[in-house]
């Protein structure tokens, strides 16, 4: 059953959700905006694929206390893959009673939101953060980005990772724009900052900006974009955000007086990260 939404506001966009009888949706904790009193509301610590959403197989109904306990370790493994990533330890979880109900949710930065449909061939990865709400039939985990991308890739160090077939519903600052980098040579490079979510099948990598010279340097310390850019590989759907929660920040921290950002912007930034 496909989810109905409707997507509606512009500088800080939200999501409607029209529920169906026995169709279930869930958000992370803190994303939940409203619902008619016919959707009931329920905090899991776990996520569908963690044990935390619908009956798994090999349950609490198939293996006795064996199949708890099992339930039980999917779930504290996956809340403690979140905790570590530095995501919400619980999720919402909403379902509708008696008739067609209606469950509003939004992000937490002024920007748009985009709903993906996921068909079950293809994952899709987004930036920590980026996730608002999804069907119950789509899984929510953590991937870890390792080596010299996790270390230097700043926001790409953790992503959330979407599979199975559903909708989902993510969100981010700024305005979107979708790109295939097969569009431009099969490889585009941007602001690590930008990146929303792409989909399965594009390589993500992080690349020094020039090498150890002088016009390195000057990118480095001047250009604002520290020493690293984000690299987007492959034929598939990336989304790009305009606005970085960094350069937010800073704009914040200039308005109230308390520009820590120093002269040059870039490299010498005393920026906390």
């Amino acid at each position: 059953m496909t989810l109905q939404q409707e997507i509606v506001g512009n500088a800080m966009q939200m999501a409607v959700v029209s529920l169906q009888p026995g169709q279930t949706v869930y958000c992370e904790a803190g994303k939940f905006l409203f619902k008619t009193t016919n959707v009931t509301m329920e905090t899991r610590l776990g996520g569908p694929s963690g044990g935390g959403g619908q009956p798994q197989p090999g349950g609490s109904g198939s293996g006795g206390m064996g199949g708890l306990l099992r339930q039980a370790m999917g779930t504290a493994m996956q809340a403690g893959q979140r905790v570590l990533a530095g995501e919400s330890l619980a999720f919402q979880y909403f379902t509708t009673r008696g008739g067609e109900g209606t469950v509003g949710f939004a992000g937490v930065l002024p920007g748009e939101m985009r709903a993906l449909e996921l068909d079950g061939t293809r994952a899709w990865f987004a930036e920590k953060d980026a996730f608002v709400a999804a069907e119950s039939t789509v899984d929510f985990g953590i991937a870890f980005q390792g080596g010299r991308t996790g270390r230097s890739g700043g926001e790409g160090f953790v992503l959330e990772k979407f599979t199975g077939r559903g909708t989902v519903i993510i969100a981010g600052a700024g305005n979107f724009i979708d790109l295939n980098p097969a569009d431009f040579g099969g490889r585009i490079e941007v602001d690590t900052g930008c990146v929303v979510a792409f989909e399965e099948g594009i390589q993500y990598g992080v690349q020094r900006i020039g090498g150890l010279n002088r016009q390195g340097l000057m990118n480095a310390v001047f250009g604002g974009e520290g020493l690293s850019l984000a690299t987007l590989e492959g034929n598939g759907r990336v989304i790009l955000q305009s606005l970085t929660i960094e350069s937010l920040a800073n704009a914040l921290r200039k308005a109230q007086g308390g520009d820590k950002q120093g002269p040059t912007g870039g490299l010498f930034s005393t920026n906390a990260q």
